[in-house]
């Protein structure tokens, strides 16, 4: 693979914001970030960011689907079609997130998911799957499937690992349900990161299970106890919390842009982590949808069931950062870190990724000043492109 330089654009770390430097690549890794000397070496690729943004590729926690695939549609065609969709959005690595379905539906899931990542995607890459369900609270099933919500199972959590070819990253659970508190200590024993989600558990419930190793929120304030003076429930303990990393729906739909800012000042910049929920009507225009066996109505901001309930969402990451900014005030460092090195470090792969710097992978986007995607590079290599690549 050829050398590449990246130049002419803010440099944003997403830890130092950097002027006048350049990024040199090679073989999908960062080599260098140095000051920019007045000419590159003879035939090699250079990228003119065009006066830019340059920043690590976005990691996406929770994602559902897009472009009008969904990964419980159980085909590595669908897997690449979400991956080839969210990278024109900047969106280099994603957790592909399940849904409440079948036994049988779920485990198909879980197989094209596994093909999908050995035979490597276009686009983004699908670096492992969130278990969203089944093992959630009725009450607060959300767009959930209510038919085929079941208790806590070890023994079946153990079967969607091995089927997985252990590919589970996250599991969202409800930790009040019967027998959440030993699924919870396997997950620990497991090193999969287990997150509190679809819960009507008190806030005293959560601390018990922060205790057990709970250590990650499932859209905040989404599909859960909400926040109260005289009962704070799960919100009020993800607000609480050191251990617990919360993920946040940045659409300014899912949770108003002032509560953006209240999680913001309370978890602090290294504790939040946007994501999308994107369901399959995300890159798509508005119309009908399938989420789960269930229609879903989309329109350019939103998703909606029936009656009304949120469904997932239509957003995109480089949207949920721009609206971090806008909306919510977040400098633009601090809206790029949730976007990039804390799904990295929430997962643990914040070694190889979710920042620039010398030896990380070369998962790198560049965003115009309106914050819109124009570059999407994956390991070195432009997945997406507004722009030629021109030799200099």
């Amino acid at each position: 693979m050829e050398d590449l330089y990246i130049y002419n654009g803010k440099i944003i770390t997403p830890f130092e914001s950097l002027k006048g430097h350049a990024i040199h690549t090679r073989d999908g890794k960062i080599l260098s970030i140095a000051l920019k000397e007045n000419k590159f070496p003879e035939k090699v690729n250079a990228l003119d960011a065009g006066g830019g943004y340059i920043v690590p590729g976005f990691i996406d926690l929770h994602a559902h689907g897009g472009g009008g695939a969904d990964s419980m549609d159980g085909s590595t065609d669908a897997v690449n079609i979400i991956a080839s969709t969210h990278c024109r959005y900047g969106t280099t690595s994603f957790l592909a997130a399940t849904m409440t379905m079948s036994k049988d539906d779920i485990f198909r899931s879980l197989v094209s998911l596994k093909e999908a990542h050995k035979k490597g995607t276009n686009g983004a890459q699908v670096i492992g799957i969130h278990l969203e369900g089944p093992f959630i609270n009725e009450e607060m099933k959300g767009a959930q499937n209510k038919e085929h919500i079941i208790p806590p199972d070890i023994r079946l959590m153990r079967k969607f690992q091995e089927i997985s070819g252990g590919f589970i990253k996250i599991v969202t659970l409800a930790p009040e349900l019967p027998g959440s508190d030993e699924l919870i200590c396997w997950l620990c024993e497991n090193n999969i990161v287990v997150s509190a989600g679809h819960t009507n558990a008190t806030f005293e419930q959560i601390e018990a299970a922060v205790k057990l190793g709970l250590r990650h929120i499932t859209h905040t304030f989404n599909a859960m106890t909400g926040l109260h003076h005289r009962k704070p429930g799960a919100a009020g303990a993800a607000l609480t919390f050191k251990e617990l990393t919360v993920e946040l729906i940045a659409d300014g739909i899912h949770v108003h842009p002032a509560v953006m800012r209240l999680i913001v000042n309370a978890k602090e910049k290294e504790n939040v982590v946007l994501i999308t929920d994107a369901i399959r009507a995300a890159g798509l225009p508005p119309g009908k949808y399938d989420l789960g066996g269930q229609e879903v109505s989309a329109s350019r901001t939103k998703a909606i069931l029936k009656d009304g309930t949120l469904a997932g969402s239509v957003l995109t990451m480089d949207r949920a950062v721009k609206n971090m900014i806008i909306k919510a005030g977040v400098s633009l460092e601090n809206a790029m870190q949730m976007a990039t090195y804390n799904p990295a470090k929430c997962i643990g792969i914040d070694n190889i990724k979710g920042s620039l710097a010398s030896g990380k992978d070369a998962d790198i986007v560049i965003l115009n000043k309106n914050f819109e995607t124009e570059i999407t590079i994956v390991m070195g290599k432009a997945v997406f492109n507004r722009k030629a690549i021109k030799k200099e």
